[in-house]
């Protein structure tokens, strides 16, 4: 079946590949040289048939005149099927569990009656650098350790990047399956019980590996995580209020094909409902009379 499947793909790019548009063609060309793509020849043409229907979306889109902007980047040759494999995780609880799981949160956020900023921008304060989960569903771990930067960094004033390793190989007994998805809510319980060791002393692998904790470099100490809050659904002035405090870890539904080739600008593309994405909002504000939350994403800085 596999067999078959790699010959009717090469079947299919080659057949798309006999009359390519010049443009389409040339700008693959390119964009194997740019991102560094080294490909046998079928698996090369089979990627350019992705790679063209990426390319025509996004120049149909931004024709549009839209409040957001697509491009290539490296994920324009890959289908959105094969993209939602590698760089979606968020492991959604079964019907039995609540929206957010069993386990117990520190309750709800509390909003305060205070005025509410109107923008909030935490990224010169409480943001580490765009990181990348790679070939991995492990986007729960990199939402789950943006908020403890942050929190950590409100705190204390020290900004430290933590380990989402150490999430992938040391929480599944709380209900994280590694790099095959997990929930934000289970990392923050793990984190309760554990000291937090830095990026530094526990790199991130990509894969699932064995629990190594007991011997990096700890970030935040054991216990130094005292509890979490869960926020109101669909609850926007809530949650404005949690973010104005800190960033907020939070899940979306991220199988759209705006996401791929997202390159600037307010993505007002609709919100659906069918989670499978965990990022953190680290502010919020308007631009151009559109209201928009400022989300940190895991897919690499490009």
């Amino acid at each position: 079946m596999v067999k078959t499947l790699k010959l009717a793909l090469g079947a299919l790019a080659f057949a798309y590949a006999q009359k390519p548009r010049a443009d389409v063609q040339n700008a693959y060309e390119q964009f194997l040289k740019d991102f560094g793509k080294h490909y046998d020849e079928v698996e090369k043409q089979a990627r350019f048939v992705a790679f063209a229907e990426n390319y025509e979306y996004i120049e149909r889109e931004n024709a549009q005149g839209h409040s957001y902007k697509l491009g290539l980047n490296e994920f324009s040759d890959m289908s959105m099927d094969e993209f939602k494999m590698s760089k979606l995780g968020m492991r959604l609880p079964s019907e039995s569990e609540s929206v957010w799981g069993n386990i117990p949160s520190g309750g709800m956020h509390k909003v305060s009656n205070s005025t509410l900023p109107k923008s909030v921008d935490w990224r010169s304060k409480a943001v580490t650098p765009v990181k990348n989960q790679q070939q991995c569903g492990s986007c729960w771990a990199f939402s789950t350790t943006g908020a403890l930067e942050g929190a950590w960094a409100i705190a204390t004033g020290k900004l430290v990047s933590l380990s989402e390793q150490q999430l992938v190989d040391c929480s599944k007994k709380f209900g994280n399956q590694g790099c095959s998805g997990g929930l934000m809510d289970n990392g923050f319980k793990y984190e309760e019980q554990a000291a937090v060791c830095t990026e530094e002393s526990y790199p991130y692998t990509a894969k699932n590996g064995i629990c190594k904790a007991s011997g990096c470099t700890v970030g935040i100490p054991a216990h130094g995580v005292k509890s979490y809050v869960d926020v109101k659904v669909d609850d926007e002035n809530a949650l404005m209020d949690a973010v104005a405090k800190q960033p907020v870890s939070v899940a979306i539904e991220a199988d759209q094909m705006a996401f791929q080739p997202y390159k600037s600008g307010v993505l007002t593309k609709t919100c659906g409902t069918k989670l499978d994405h965990g990022v953190l909002v680290v502010g919020y504000g308007t631009e151009d009379g559109t209201d928009y939350w400022l989300v940190k994403n895991s897919w690499g800085a490009t």
